[in-house]
């Protein structure tokens, strides 16, 4: 697996201006093909619903009649639809101008659909390049949006000044396809669990009258970047090796805290869902056997399904 922080920041260079096509014009999508032709890229698009490309061909873009058309327009065609069923369903009437194109697919989906993605482009004769997209459509084009790409080294080295266009922050994360989402996948996910334990925080002291916007700005200053983060940091060595040392705290110990969260929570008059499923997997970690070890020792647990 390449470390992103060595191989994955993309450099400052000068993107190109080779023909690009777009397939999938919606917000996304459409962002996509903007920031391509404000770039000087000559840009095919095509949508199911052909309406959805008229602003797009206002500001010079080519409107193509099939997808088939628009493939074969450019070398490299990007495919933002929903979802990998999606970007098959577009592409396989186009399967006839494939060969010897590049397939970059900014669609959602899962790793294992991405790694089956590329034995169907070159089935056809295509190269493939996964990716996702980590911004809103508003931040498409600027120098600092990260999108993550995974797939052929070469492939992606071969494009890589016309993906800068999309976002000058891109990294590549290696020859895994199935990389790129499995990264994006993960972020999101923790991007819920924090969502959902902010919500929870805000409904604690919301239950003693406390504004929500306090709160976050105690967290946002001090707690997540002087508390939170550092033990991300800290603890990815012991995840890493698998030694989980409790001398700052075993997981009796987080257990105490933790049950003291969920008694908050119930005498303020809330549910306990958040913490309680927090509680709930302590509990089985120490009756598993880890109650002496250090609170990251649970990730043993996440890696293995119960039973």
């Amino acid at each position: 697996m390449a470390d992103p922080s060595v191989a994955g920041v993309t450099q400052q260079r000068t993107p190109d201006t080779s023909p690009v096509t777009v397939v999938g014009l919606g917000p996304m999508g459409a962002a996509l093909a903007e920031a391509l032709l404000a770039n000087g890229n000559p840009t095919t698009v095509w949508n199911r619903t052909a309406g959805k490309a008229d602003r797009l061909v206002a500001r010079g873009a080519r409107r193509a009649a099939s997808a088939a058309e628009a493939v074969a327009a450019s070398p490299v065609t990007i495919v933002c639809v929903a979802d990998y069923p999606a970007m098959h369903a577009v592409l396989e009437p186009a399967s006839g101008a494939l060969a010897g194109r590049t397939v970059v697919n900014l669609s959602s989906g899962t790793p294992e659909q991405a790694r089956d993605a590329v034995a169907w482009a070159e089935q056809r004769g295509a190269r493939y390049l996964d990716g996702v997209i980590m911004v809103p459509p508003e931040a498409i084009g600027r120098p600092d949006t990260v999108l993550f790409y995974s797939g052929q080294s070469a492939c992606y080295d071969a494009h890589r000044a016309t993906l800068d266009v999309l976002g000058g922050a891109a990294q590549y994360l290696g020859d895994d396809p199935g990389l790129a989402v499995l990264y994006n996948t993960a972020l999101l996910g923790l991007m819920y669990a924090t969502i959902n334990g902010f919500l929870h925080a805000a409904a604690l002291v919301g239950s003693a009258g406390v504004a929500s916007a306090a709160l976050a700005r105690i967290a946002g200053d001090w707690f997540v970047p002087s508390v939170v983060l550092p033990l991300c940091a800290g603890v990815t060595g012991q995840i890493d090796s698998g030694d989980f040392p409790g001398d700052a705290g075993d997981l009796r110990a987080h257990l105490t805290v933790i049950d003291h969260i969920v008694r908050t929570s119930r005498d303020q008059g809330m549910a306990t869902d958040v913490p309680g499923a927090l509680r709930d997997l302590v509990e089985r970690a120490i009756a598993e056997g880890y109650g002496d070890k250090g609170y990251a020792s649970l990730v043993e647990l996440i890696r293995t399904p119960a039973g």
